[in-house]
């Protein structure tokens, strides 16, 4: 899905200088479903929805890869998210953002969506829900960019999709002036994408697999 310019320029300052933290997806898991932990889902997910820029990168780094241990999340295959999209590509934007608010309800971190209801929003003038989930937005992208620097396998940017990637990528500025090369992993794989002698990593995570 191709998205609005004018929100992937204001998504740029999402990435400043952050604290680099391995990834230990066996901690996130058990942490979401314990009540006392607190990194719980609930109480992160109470947390992200009513003060966004309050949550560190820790937090979100736990919201955006718990992601993949919930069993209602949304994929861009589904056929609510595909009317979602059609919505959106019609301008019909009061019904995008009544079927984006019902997936969001349902999925709440989910990047795709999220970026749909800011088109949305900002096509109608809402600016209180815009910044709104502009703030949650940012607060994943931080998560994303505090995974690595993706200088190196070791070190490279994790995302949950393909999709998730490309909107990495958007805010990264690497575009088609970039080449692309792939590697397997035994968890996921790795896209490398190189300009002028410069690679950036990323990893996509098959943790199903």
């Amino acid at each position: 899905m191709k998205y609005p310019f004018f929100l992937l320029f204001i998504f740029f300052s999402v990435f400043g200088f952050s604290q680099k933290s391995k990834i230990d997806m066996k901690a996130i898991e058990k942490s979401l479903n314990k009540n006392d932990s607190p990194y719980n889902y609930e109480k992160l997910i109470f947390k992200y929805k009513g003060l966004p820029r309050s949550l560190d990168s820790i937090e979100s780094q736990y919201l955006y890869y718990g992601r993949n241990f919930r069993t209602d999340k949304i994929i861009t295959s589904d056929d609510r998210f595909k009317s979602l999209a059609e919505a959106f590509k019609q301008n019909n934007f009061e019904d995008c953002i009544k079927q984006g608010k019902a997936l969001y309800g349902t999925d709440p971190t989910n990047l795709d969506i999220l970026l749909i209801l800011l088109r949305a929003y900002d096509s109608i003038k809402d600016g209180n829900n815009f910044m709104h989930h502009l703030n949650q937005f940012r607060s994943l992208a931080d998560g994303i960019k505090s995974s690595g620097d993706g200088k190196s396998e070791k070190t490279a940017y994790l995302v949950n999709s393909v999709g998730d990637e490309y909107i990495l990528l958007n805010i990264l500025k690497i575009g088609q002036d970039y080449t692309r090369g792939s590697k397997p992993s035994k968890d996921g794989m790795f896209d490398i994408w190189e300009k002028e002698g410069v690679k950036t990593y990323i990893k996509v995570l098959y943790l199903d697999s």
